[in-house]
């Protein structure tokens, strides 16, 4: 049985390959893409969701704008990883033919867990859940689980100790953590293990699909910029983990632990704070992601960019 899901993202680069394996993967029943400001802005990134589900042949599944800012903080976006489109790279940027909804990512939320239970995956901000939760608590009971990519159990990637999706809103990652809704963290920590290797770009050329030849052209944009600001010798590609965790739980194994997001600390803001070890004496309330089996978390997204047209 297919898994009704929600994608939350923020198109850049690993959100466009996110959203390949939940269009693709047969254990993904997916029900609707919203978008928030995080990668680029929530005008940027929205045309790129639109982009990727056209590139993809899906015409079913409705694309909603979300959130244009953090609940109270002021946005901060990433053009220096992901350019000045959120998903350069590829000369494929033409007008996207899968049109965005007229509805609100808040409209089409409520709407989509009213009519039934749903896990939603966020690869952005969590900004839109927390104002789902806000202004409909009751919408709480229809959320299966919340599966994040963000945060980190050890080191951030935007600042010292706080990942990019934790850092641009963590008033919203906080409200959310607290809810008491099912939550799975996949954090730097796992989604370094997915790296972009040659090997991997390699597979995707021998795809030889126009799509999969533009996941290379993004991919290889991707890993120019990771080299440049940190060094990496191939990225990371850390979106599609949080959606593989959906796609067979084997995939990516998790252990119960604490979990608080930082939000006063002068140097801390946005920080995952994860007490793997029960120092503190707080109970779990949390999955967090620890270890990626590699090889089938690159064949499961392969074999999705395969299928697709």
């Amino acid at each position: 049985m297919a898994t009704p899901l929600i994608l939350d993202c923020d198109p850049g680069h690993d959100d466009a390959l996110a959203i390949l394996l939940a269009v693709a993967d047969p254990a993904i029943d997916l029900l609707a893409v919203t978008t928030v400001a995080g990668n680029q802005t929530v005008d940027k990134c929205t045309v790129n969701a639109r982009r990727v589900l056209s590139l993809a042949g899906v015409s079913d599944v409705p694309v909603a704008r979300g959130a244009d800012r953090p609940l109270v903080r002021r946005l901060r976006i990433a053009d220096d990883v992901h350019g000045t489109t959120g998903l350069d790279g590829s000369a494929f940027m033409g007008e996207p033919s899968v049109p965005e909804s007229p509805y609100s990512a808040h409209e089409v939320l409520v709407d989509v867990l009213r009519s039934r239970p749903a896990t939603v995956v966020a690869t952005g901000a969590l900004t839109n859940i927390a104002r789902l939760l806000v202004d409909e608590p009751g919408l709480a009971a229809n959320i299966t689980e919340i599966v994040w990519m963000g945060g980190s159990t050890e080191r951030g990637n935007i600042a010292p100790l706080a990942e990019a999706n934790a850092f641009v809103d963590p008033e919203a990652a906080d409200l959310v953590v607290r809810s008491g809704i099912p939550f799975t963290m996949c954090g730097l920590n796992v989604t370094h293990q997915a790296l972009v290797t040659d090997d991997v770009l390699a597979r995707l050329e021998r795809i030889g699909t126009p799509l999969a030849r533009i996941c290379g052209e993004w991919m290889t944009f991707f890993a120019s910029t990771y080299r440049d600001l940190f060094g990496f010798e191939a990225p990371p590609l850390h979106d599609p983990v949080a959606v593989a965790r959906v796609v067979d739980p084997a995939i990516v194994r998790c252990v119960e632990a604490n979990l608080v997001v930082e939000t006063t600390g002068e140097w801390t803001a946005g920080a995952t704070v994860v007490d793997l070890d029960g120092y503190t004496g707080r109970p779990p309330n949390a999955r967090i992601a620890v270890a990626l089996d590699q090889e089938a978390f690159w064949n499961r997204l392969l074999t999705a960019i395969a299928a697709l047209p």
